[in-house]
């Protein structure tokens, strides 16, 4: 009954008609603090709702304030781990909420973030592979954000690094992974193609231009990803509704760039 369960989760996390997800998260507060975009989270998750986004990935203490009780609804992915951009080591994560926790506050998949290369990386992996047993028992989505970030790795975009970094979280059991785009399409290809599960693509920083994070999305999709999760180029856009519609015309409709930069300046 448990794969039953995680299906129908899934389900609310990926678009059914499509197999394809905008996700947005949103937990950037514990690492960055109350950045710009993240004051009013009600406010902003029902603008990213009202264009289309599938999900969100949000803290669990900031649930409450999220929550609308109105508006259309849109998926909830809780992150169980974290740190922050003040500690002596930002790259390593640790275990900061439960399954159980997220099972309560009515979650539809959990998240994990860890940092291949980083200091403490056995300790993510650990904290990965235990609650990839828990997810299998309760049939519970597992996103997994999986990033080569550390002393020894000299660039976090390098697609043999990405590649394994990917193919780590899928080899310890998450359902979907998140992790940073190659820079092209060819390279990001070879990173979906020895990942068994599916991959959604970073946003990463706000970027220079819209068409800039449109042909980003839009080069990953062609490579075979399923969609993208992005926060910053979304959240902190003068028009986050707007910004979710042209992403999600990308993903879903395999919309060109050039139709998806006129409905973002329409």
């Amino acid at each position: 009954m448990s794969e039953v369960g995680k299906r129908i989760r899934l389900e609310r996390i990926i678009n059914r008609k499509t197999g394809r997800t905008v996700i947005v998260p949103m937990d950037h507060g514990l690492t960055m603090g109350p950045i710009t975009g993240l004051e009013d989270m009600a406010a902003i998750i029902n603008k990213i709702a009202d264009g289309g986004a599938n999900a969100v990935v949000l803290h669990k203490g900031i649930i409450r304030a999220g929550h609308r009780g109105y508006g259309k609804d849109i998926g909830l992915i809780i992150h169980l781990s974290g740190s922050t951009s003040a500690g002596p080591d930002p790259h390593s994560k640790v275990p900061i909420a439960s399954l159980e926790e997220a099972i309560r506050l009515g979650a539809d998949a959990v998240s994990v973030h860890v940092n291949i290369g980083a200091a403490n990386e056995h300790d993510q992996l650990r904290s990965l592979g235990a609650v990839s047993e828990a997810c299998a028992s309760w049939g519970m989505p597992l996103f997994a954000m999986m990033y080569p970030r550390g002393p020894k790795v000299k660039s976090e975009h390098d697609p043999v690094m990405v590649a394994h970094a990917a193919r780590v979280g899928a080899e310890l059991g998450a359902d979907i992974i998140k992790t940073v785009y190659t820079g092209d399409i060819n390279s990001f290809r070879k990173v979906v193609r020895g990942c068994p599960v599916p991959i959604v693509i970073a946003g990463g920083p706000k970027m220079a231009t819209d068409r800039d994070v449109l042909q980003m999305a839009s080069e990953a999709i062609k490579a075979g990803a399923i969609g993208v999760s992005i926060g910053r180029n979304i959240f902190q856009h003068r028009k986050p509704t707007a910004m979710t519609r042209a992403l999600s015309l990308i993903v879903h409709e395999g919309a060109s760039v050039g139709r998806a930069m006129r409905e973002l300046k329409r």
